[in-house]
């Protein structure tokens, strides 16, 4: 199987490491050709992830992202979730038949308030069967640095999701696969949400004491979210082979995907996945609490006082939970989930909220 990469920033560059570690000759899209220059003369990025070195032998770099996907079995979309569309949509409609294409965005494409996979439907008829999304929990920083990292791959498909998780494993990534692929993205768009939230409360000098309740009841909202948008079974320590349950005011990002988890649910070659496994839990706490965290370091920079534009100036890096939680309030509007931390946040972000009016209103939700 070969690989394409669309995106250089640090999760790009991360997953372009690890196939690189384990092997694989790679496409590589980047916007400059000043930057490619520089990854093929100093062979690491200098821009993200400098401590990462690469085989210039295995890097086949381009500033066409045709050129990325028509030589890739399965191409990795790495771009921030708010340039995604400008970026596909000048692409021929045909391009991606008979291709996989992997979601490495922890994000909703802001215009359209969509998954990747559904936008792919819409714009190119592209079918969700070929369709896989890699998850954490994982920071780019320690992937670059080799510490070991558990990447979640979530398909439909369960023997390609198996083929494909295969070619990441090594001695520094360990995988995880399920067939949530709903469930799975938007838990990481909701973790981001929440993780700004954090950042914010540690901001206005809130303790570790608030912080582990404000993230216990970010896991109970999204949970509840979740749970009304049909995902299934998401509670702690529940994972089994029960029955799906169905919820229809979102089904109409889910069914086809319902359809296929439900005939391997009673096949038996797969369990049921909730929110307190590693992609659920486990990426909410890491990015909620390190260090390493943008959306903690963008929440954190709010809670002291600055603007939105400032903090988005002074961090240079795109922080998805800002967009976010301006989809995920939009998506709400029709499921009515109960979600007074991930609403607080969106207004602090978008309608101008004072933080700390927003966070004594947050105390009297909290439990």
């Amino acid at each position: 199987m070969t690989f394409g990469i669309l995106g250089n920033g640090s999760w790009g560059t991360a997953i372009a490491k690890i196939l690189t570690d384990n092997g694989h000759s790679i496409y590589w899209w980047n916007r400059s050709e000043k930057a490619i220059q520089q990854i093929q003369t100093r062979r690491h990025n200098p821009q993200y992830l400098s401590s990462a070195y690469f085989d210039t032998a295995l890097l086949n770099l381009t500033t066409d992202p045709a050129e990325v996907i028509i030589h890739s079995d399965c191409t990795v979309i790495a771009i921030p979730s708010a340039y995604t569309a400008a970026t596909l949509l000048t692409l021929d409609k045909e391009i991606f038949t008979d291709r996989k294409i992997i979601s490495a965005i922890k994000g909703i494409l802001p215009d359209q308030n969509l998954l990747l996979n559904d936008f792919l439907n819409n714009e190119f008829n592209f079918p969700l069967q070929n369709y896989f999304a890699v998850l954490g929990p994982c920071h780019a920083e320690e992937v670059a640095a080799e510490k070991l990292s558990y990447l979640t791959f979530s398909g439909v498909d369960e023997n390609a999701t198996h083929e494909i998780a295969g070619h990441f494993k090594n001695d520094y990534i360990n995988t995880v696969e399920n067939n949530d692929i709903y469930g799975v993205q938007f838990a990481a768009v909701l973790k981001n949400i929440y993780a700004v939230g954090a950042g914010i409360a540690h901001g206005l000098d809130y303790g570790d004491n608030f912080l582990s309740v404000l993230i216990a009841n970010s896991a109970d909202e999204m949970a509840g979210f979740l749970k009304k948008s049909g995902i299934r079974n998401v509670e702690v320590g529940s994972i089994n082979h029960a029955s799906i349950h169905h919820n229809k005011q979102l089904l109409s990002y889910s069914n086809l995907a319902m359809d296929e988890t439900e005939k391997q649910i009673k096949s038996g070659s797969q369990k049921t996945t909730n929110y307190a496994a590693s992609v659920y839990l486990g990426d909410l706490l890491v990015t909620c609490y390190s260090l390493y965290s943008r959306n903690r370091t963008f929440g954190n920079m709010i809670g002291k006082g600055y603007s939105v534009k400032s903090a988005q100036i002074e961090m240079s890096m795109v922080a998805e939970g800002y967009n976010a939680s301006k989809c995920m309030y939009m998506i709400n509007q029709s499921v009515k989930a109960e979600m007074p931390i991930a609403e607080t946040v969106y207004k602090i972000l978008w309608q101008g909220l004072n933080p700390t009016e927003g966070f004594n209103t947050i105390e009297q939700e909290l439990v």
